[in-house]
């Protein structure tokens, strides 16, 4: 999996939909940078969530397993090579859904942490959805609901503070381009999508979920 995202290291960078778009900017404000704030970007993808907050004047440590993203630390989120407590905010964008181990990814956010956890990822739509994602990417292991989210980070001793929704427009083209899904498959990506496409088939959308949490007090 490390070689396939080192190879598409350069589209997730300049993607649209990743390196801009309001999601990002509430990303950033839930973190809620500042001068000498500690937090750590797990799955950094194109660094985008890190320039922003770095920007901002937060000290910023960016971790990916895929060495092509050019992260501060090769790692993945399942296990975090930090001490407890080592950050004042723990941040992960659009990544989850991508994790083999998503309660060892949550316990090692929660871990590293002092206080806070933002994550952003795609709401779970429908299976024919899932199959949709798995097919033009077969690293995508799975989306979840707003309940399942909860139900995790609240089991992980976090504390649900804000949750927001993003609905998400996608060029169809570039996004099946991103990960050279062609022919065939493409075209039955295509025909799973179209209860969410617009404009032909141009654009399709799904909905992102942005949870903020806090380690629980009692």
């Amino acid at each position: 999996m490390t070689d396939v995202w080192s190879s598409r290291a350069d589209a997730y960078r300049s993607s649209p939909t990743h390196a801009s778009d309001p999601d990002l900017d509430l990303v950033v404000e839930m973190c809620n940078p500042r001068a000498g704030k500690k937090i750590l970007d797990v799955a950094s993808g194109g660094g985008h969530v890190t320039r922003r907050l770095r920007e901002s004047g937060a000290e910023v440590v960016s971790l990916d397993p895929s060495p092509g993203m050019h992260a501060d630390v090769l790692a993945p989120a399942e296990h975090i090579p930090f001490a407890d407590g080592s950050f004042d905010c723990v941040v992960t964008r659009i990544a989850p859904h991508h994790f083999t181990e998503i309660g060892e990814a949550i316990g090692e956010m929660v871990r590293v942490t002092n206080g806070e956890i933002v994550i952003e990822d795609t709401l779970y739509i429908s299976e024919e959805h899932e199959e949709a994602e798995k097919l033009r990417d077969p690293s995508h292991v799975r989306s979840y609901s707003e309940e399942e989210w909860r139900d995790m980070l609240v089991d992980a001793g976090l504390e649900i503070e804000r949750v927001e929704y993003f609905e998400k427009t996608h060029e169809t083209d570039e996004w099946l381009a991103r990960t050279d899904c062609t022919g065939e498959t493409a075209e039955r990506v295509r025909e799973l999508l179209a209860p969410l496409s617009s404009d032909g088939g141009r654009t399709w959308h799904d909905v992102k979920l942005i949870v903020k949490a806090r380690k629980s007090q009692r």
